[in-house]
């Protein structure tokens, strides 16, 4: 059940009309939410809901039992936790992959084996939930939270279902104690809410989904050569942005049409001016969470530089790691690290040095997409070589065109964006320019509509 689609549409306007009638008995409102919340999970494969119930209550019940549990009982709680948060994601995410490439190592050793692969397909936000899960029982371990005693609470912040699937990834003191106290639903919430909503489906329908067939047609061709490697790289660059943080937009839009506040996972990430604050824009609840949670209790940036560089690179290892088993995303992790690395003690003082920094922050960042996209180690090879050939196909004009049809709109927004330094400009217009505004996005989104919806790029991992 994508948000694009119009089942999850018919899906969102029933949830709606229940929910408005028992929004105001907190027990029957979380009730609904996890029962809507599993539905909605569920759509996909019901067999998918098992694990994400044995997830909710492994923590739950942990966290509960920390309360009381020496330090070293909170130890063993955190330690069942981990085991089997990890332990679902490693085998469903991880599992054939490292079976793949010890068989591939045994080859070449002249070995042949037979090593046993699963049959399994990898659950949809497996890799969302667990971190957000997690998350909870860390910071009880850590003192940081007390343990949670509704159980229904605690299954509704976990399976939240407009950002159960692809983010963002809450935190238990931020989306937690909304589901122990009624929330208010005010009219800028309501006007927020359904701003979010139109622009998230106008970046994910209009934008993203009309790049995605000029990624595909280079990216299909691993003998292509070329600009058109650069021009498909940016189209790609684009197309991720608007798919990832479209599905974030339309999320928190939901969310605040129902009462609630998710954090803001996008802020104009390609106006970042360094390496760092490209992270600290781009899917911000998973590098922070990979800041608090693995960063800094490898010792962060205390102790000497090469302590430093040494944890930025792990950090960056395994969150690439995290956006998928293979070695590009490895290669596209240890990437960011090293321009991490480099960019680590520098900051743009002048407004020159600022656009200077920001082209060499934006060509290091898309060149990373590349790493992202491509499908194997020889086709990253072969582009990086072969995209400074001058090699023009016949259809390159009327790529070059489509490609500044569909950005230009996202362009032109988050310019608006940062220069007026607001995410919602146009809801401090009056009533009829806004209307006619949002009026025009939403005639672009019906235009383009698939009532089958096409999925998230992000939801393969």
């Amino acid at each position: 059940m994508y948000f694009n689609s119009t089942v999850f549409l018919g899906f969102l306007i029933a949830f709606l009309l229940v929910y408005s009638l028992c929004r105001h008995s907190l027990v029957l409102r979380n009730r609904m939410i996890v029962l809507a919340s599993y539905f909605f999970y569920g759509w996909w494969d019901w067999r998918f809901t098992g694990l994400l119930l044995l997830s909710s209550l492994v923590d739950f019940y942990a966290g509960s039992a920390m309360g009381n549990a020496s330090p070293k009982g909170k130890r063993r709680l955190l330690g069942v936790s981990l085991a089997v948060n990890l332990g679902a994601l490693g085998c469903f995410k991880y599992y054939n992959f490292f079976i793949e490439n010890v068989q591939q190592g045994l080859r070449i050793l002249e070995f042949e084996p037979n090593l046993p692969v699963l049959q399994v397909i990898l659950p949809v936000g497996i890799s969302f939930y667990t971190f957000q899960s997690l998350s909870y029982t860390i910071d009880v371990y850590r003192d940081r939270l007390r343990p949670q005693r509704d159980l229904t609470a605690f299954l509704a912040y976990v399976s939240f279902f407009p950002q159960l699937v692809a983010g963002p990834i809450e935190r238990a003191p931020h989306l937690l104690p909304q589901f122990l106290s009624l929330r208010r639903i005010t009219s800028r919430a309501l006007q927020q809410g359904t701003w979010l909503i139109l622009w998230g489906l106008f970046k994910k329908v209009v934008v993203a989904d009309n790049l995605a067939p000029l990624v595909d047609m280079v990216y299909a061709d691993p003998r292509i050569e070329g600009p058109i490697i650069v021009a498909a790289t940016i189209a790609f660059g684009f197309q991720i942005y608007c798919d990832f943080s479209g599905y974030s937009d339309i999320a928190r839009g939901i969310a605040f049409l129902l009462g609630f506040e998710l954090m803001l996972n996008f802020n104009l990430p390609y106006f970042a001016r360094t390496p760092s604050e490209f992270w600290r824009r781009w899917h911000i609840s998973l590098s922070t969470w990979f800041r608090d949670y693995l960063y800094i209790p490898l010792g962060g940036n205390r102790g000497p530089t090469w302590v430093t560089k040494r944890n930025l690179l792990i950090t960056m290892l395994v969150a690439g790691l995290w956006h998928g088993a293979g070695w590009n995303f490895i290669l596209w992790g240890a990437w960011h690290g090293i321009i991490l690395i480099g960019f680590a003690r520098y900051t743009p003082q002048t407004r020159a040095t600022s656009i200077v920094s920001w082209g060499m922050t934006m060509s290091f960042v898309f060149f990373g997409w590349l790493l992202f996209r491509a499908q194997s180690l020889d086709q990253i090879q072969n582009y990086t070589m072969s995209f400074w050939y001058p090699v023009f196909p016949e259809w390159t004009r009327s790529y070059l065109a489509n490609l500044g049809l569909f950005t230009l709109p996202i362009i032109t927004m988050q310019c608006w964006q940062y220069w007026s330094a607001n995410l919602t400009p146009s809801l401090r217009w009056h009533w009829f320019p806004r209307t006619m505004f949002h009026g025009i996005i939403l005639y672009g989104i019906v235009l383009f509509w698939d009532t089958r919806g096409t999925p998230f790029i992000y939801f393969q991992f």
